[in-house]
């Protein structure tokens, strides 16, 4: 039996996550979303330095499987929360992972594929893909990724896209700032790894600190004052931190630091 994702990483500390299950156009079924939150569950007790994920075959994520869905109509309420809260934990682990990621959206991504674009840090679409916040149409809603749309797209965006079901293509996808580039399908590996390289230039632990200060900065509502002796105490934290002195000596000795010596 085929397994549901594919992981891999290369010499430079970059995982690829590959979605597998084209014939289905990646859609999530239990053993997916099982597949995934074990993945990322590793991935956050040993971060790679990039992630990467995307679909096998013509699609990114096509969202819930048909049969999966049927097999959740048949259930009960209470099966279908259990089922739905797991389905929630894996977005959030996606989202609050602590290291840089990067949609590679392949084709085309509707209900929860679009959730796990807007839980990646960046991303970058082909431009013939077609995009879709498809749950109405079934009598649904977005629920357990609507934290995550919201926060991406805004809730003008969202009041749109999530009340009529339509679907967009990748240039409205980047209007709306669901994605940040889009490529031909053929140079998409090329901007990817692009944007790899950027990231793979940067220190992995500012990396992975400037993550927590946009989530810090993003979610504070106490007195500015606050905030601002809470930025204070970060970057000092850093400046004196390994990871600070590595950078500001090879950048006062015009030479790469050691993160990035290869």
């Amino acid at each position: 039996m085929n397994q549901p994702l594919n992981q891999e990483t290369d010499d430079a500390g970059v995982t690829t996550l590959m979605l597998d299950r084209p014939d289905v156009h990646n859609a999530f079924n239990a053993a997916l979303i099982g597949e995934l939150t074990q993945s990322l569950d590793e991935l956050a007790a040993s971060p790679p330095r990039v992630l990467v994920l995307s679909g096998a075959g013509k699609s990114f994520s096509a969202g819930a499987d048909l049969g999966w869905m049927r097999a959740m109509a048949d259930a009960g309420e209470a099966e279908n929360r259990t089922d739905s809260e797991r389905l929630a934990a894996m977005f959030r682990k996606l989202d609050e992972l602590p290291c840089p990621t990067i949609a590679r959206v392949n084709g085309a991504a509707f209900g929860g594929g679009v959730g796990l674009i807007s839980c990646c840090d960046i991303a970058v679409a082909a431009d013939q893909a077609k995009f879709g916040l498809t749950e109405v149409r079934l009598g649904l809603i977005p629920a357990t990724i609507a934290p995550f749309v919201i926060a991406r797209i805004g809730a003008a965006n969202a009041r749109r896209y999530m009340l009529t079901g339509e679907r967009f293509d990748a240039q409205a996808a980047k209007a709306i700032g669901l994605i940040h580039e889009t490529c031909a399908a053929e140079a998409l590996d090329a901007q990817v790894e692009s944007i790899t390289d950027a990231l793979l230039a940067s220190g992995p632990y500012a990396v992975a600190e400037c993550k927590q200060l946009i989530r810090r900065v993003q979610t504070f509502d106490g007195p500015a004052g606050e905030l601002d002796a809470i930025t204070a105490e970060w970057i000092a934290r850093l400046r004196v931190g390994n990871e600070g002195q590595e950078g500001l000596r090879a950048f006062l000795e015009k030479r790469k630091p050691s993160w990035n010596a290869g």
